[in-house]
């Protein structure tokens, strides 16, 4: 079995892999200040609450976008299970072609979310990870990475309206009962649940037309099963996208 964990600056989700099947998937938040021991509790806790041996484990692979972070859980992992986990940065093996200005400066959850994407779904592709920001990844028919956007994600963008306003109060993330909100609560949930929904259709649209052909569309991300029923583009969620591009990497490289 292999462990892959990737490391948001929100969250980070475990998941462990057999023969290509993923066995479980468990999301935290994280925690910028934890201990190895206190990474170690958590990676042994989501393990044995899914039943599955420690001993089973043969590998593991990181990616990780907080470089404070990375080392912390790197060591947990190697305390715990005996392994040193692969890391995807400089030197790791991916596969794939990156034609943007500066591609070093391309984050790791981006390259293992294009990889997955690649394997899984017919290009011209548009990849939407909606995490802490909202990236837009973009691979052309020759599958390519060649460029993308990145905007303010929901919960970043609810918790700097609420900071800045006086009489604003925090709402939960659920579908508005309409467009046109009658009430505060309301008017907040409209606007920024449909408004990162329009978003994301406006950019899909600008997409297609700048490439000049329809791209498929896929959605991963804790926010996306909130966002993407809200938009008018057909739109794939695989929320283990992610995971599967860690996998993909993990067989290319062991």
């Amino acid at each position: 079995m292999i462990l892959a964990i990737d490391i948001g600056n929100t969250n980070i989700v475990i998941g462990c892999f057999d023969d290509e099947k993923i066995i479980f998937r468990e999301r935290l938040s994280t925690n910028h200040t934890a201990t190895v021991l206190e990474y170690v509790v958590t990676i042994k806790t989501a393990i044995e609450m899914n039943n599955v041996d420690k001993k089973s484990f043969t590998g593991a692979i990181i990616s990780s976008v907080v470089p404070a972070v990375t080392s912390t859980v790197k060591t947990a992992v190697e305390k715990y299970l005996g392994i040193t986990p692969l890391v995807i940065g400089p030197g790791i093996k991916t596969g794939l072609s990156i034609v943007i200005d500066n591609p070093s400066q391309l984050g790791s959850d981006l390259v293992v979310d294009a990889v997955a994407g690649i394997s899984e779904y017919k290009t011209p592709l548009i990849i939407i990870d909606m995490g802490t920001a909202t990236t837009v990844s973009v691979i052309d028919s020759k599958k390519q990475y060649i460029g993308g956007m990145i905007i303010p994600g929901l919960a970043v963008s609810h918790d700097a309206l609420i900071s800045r306003t006086s009489q604003l109060s925090k709402i939960a993330f659920e579908k508005p009962k309409k467009v046109i909100g009658s009430n505060t609560v309301d008017c907040i949930k409209s606007g920024l649940l449909y408004g990162n929904a329009g978003t994301l259709d406006g950019l899909i649209e600008r997409i297609n037309d700048e490439l000049n052909e329809k791209c498929t569309v896929v959605a991963t991300g804790g926010l996306s099963t909130v966002i993407v029923p809200l938009c008018k583009h057909d739109i794939i969620i695989d929320e283990d996208l992610l995971l599967k591009g860690l996998m993909k990497i993990y067989e290319k490289n062991c």
